[in-house]
């Protein structure tokens, strides 16, 4: 029986198992072939991002863990010193209080400026796009070329604010140089540097909305003010969300117009939390403190960031 066996001739291998046998073969190099090919184009984003992005993540979670001298040179191992001195340092409260106000006065500030833009803008009338062309001018500009404008504008005696308070019969106001008022100086500056942005995307989001859902308020007999907050505005929900997510990562990473305009002063009055880090690693030459604040900041942009996404996105209308 078994020299019978082995002695059997082999299976005949048909044309068609063949085919098969090289379809399967290609299917499988394909699929292969597919992630390499996206891995290839991805290849630059990727190095990018972890030698801008992740390294100097990883370098500064490394750094807040010891003391470092002048040279950024470590000095030595501190363990969890750095964050412990942090959390129980008043100038760390006060200056995230300072950032906490910041943020309350130009992420709605912002937002509001730009409905309003994107809403007058949003309109058929002959040579809109001149207004929607300037409304948009901020973007263009750096954050240092608007803080240089908004310098002149503030400037006491030379400025064109305290010219227009004196006109109107009231006295001068020092904006950048009294601590009531410096913050509110900048926050106005920035409302209006990232109104270009705003602008920009409201006004898409306006244009993708069908005429139809006018017309049938029209119909209804809903006047513009009802139309805009019961339809209009739940469609640009999406587009609002996005903003607001995007608008406070950008108020809790300001640093421009505070370093060119004030210093972070006065008396510390436009101290937001990003000039803390840039004085304690940059002119203190704390290094390990400086990284922890970054740390602490980056942890608390992403816990806000998956608080947006947990409680705020629930009242976003995607459809």
């Amino acid at each position: 029986m078994n020299s019978s066996a082995q002695n059997a001739p082999a299976p005949a291998v048909t044309p068609a198992s063949s085919y098969k046998a090289v379809r399967a073969k290609k299917r499988s190099l394909s699929r292969l072939k597919e992630p390499a090919l996206a891995y290839l184009f991805l290849a630059p984003s990727i190095l990018l991002f972890g030698l801008f992005l992740l390294y100097p993540l990883m370098r500064s979670l490394y750094l807040s863990l010891f003391l470092t001298d002048p040279r950024g040179h470590i000095a030595a191992y501190v363990g969890f010193d750095n964050f412990r001195q942090l959390l129980t340092s008043s100038s760390f409260w006060s200056s995230l209080a300072v950032t906490g106000k910041f943020a309350l006065i130009t992420v709605p500030g912002g937002l509001l400026l730009g409905l309003i833009m994107s809403a007058l803008a949003h309109s058929r009338l002959k040579g809109m796009w001149i207004f929607q062309f300037i409304f948009s001018l901020p973007l263009a500009l750096s954050v240092s070329t608007s803080a240089v404008i908004w310098m002149m504008l503030f400037h006491p005696t030379l400025g064109m604010f305290n010219y227009f308070l004196d006109l109107a019969g009231f006295p001068a106001v020092q904006w950048l140089t009294d601590p009531k008022w410096a913050l509110l100086s900048i926050s106005v500056m920035t409302i209006w540097m990232n109104s270009g942005f705003n602008f920009i995307v409201l006004l898409s989001g306006l244009q993708g909305i069908p005429e139809d859902m006018y017309d049938s308020a029209k119909v209804d007999g809903a006047g513009p003010v009802r139309t805009f907050v019961r339809i209009i505005l739940p469609l640009l929900s999406p587009v609002v969300f996005f903003l607001t997510v995007v608008s406070l990562i950008g108020a809790f990473q300001a640093f421009g117009q505070m370093h060119i305009l004030t210093k972070g002063g006065p008396a510390g009055s436009t101290e937001v939390l990003v000039y803390s880090i840039y004085k304690e690693a940059f002119v203190n030459y704390q290094f390990g403190t400086g990284s922890a604040m970054a740390i602490v900041l980056f942890v608390l942009i992403m816990i806000l960031t998956l608080i947006q996404f947990t409680l705020v996105e629930k009242k976003v209308h995607y459809q």
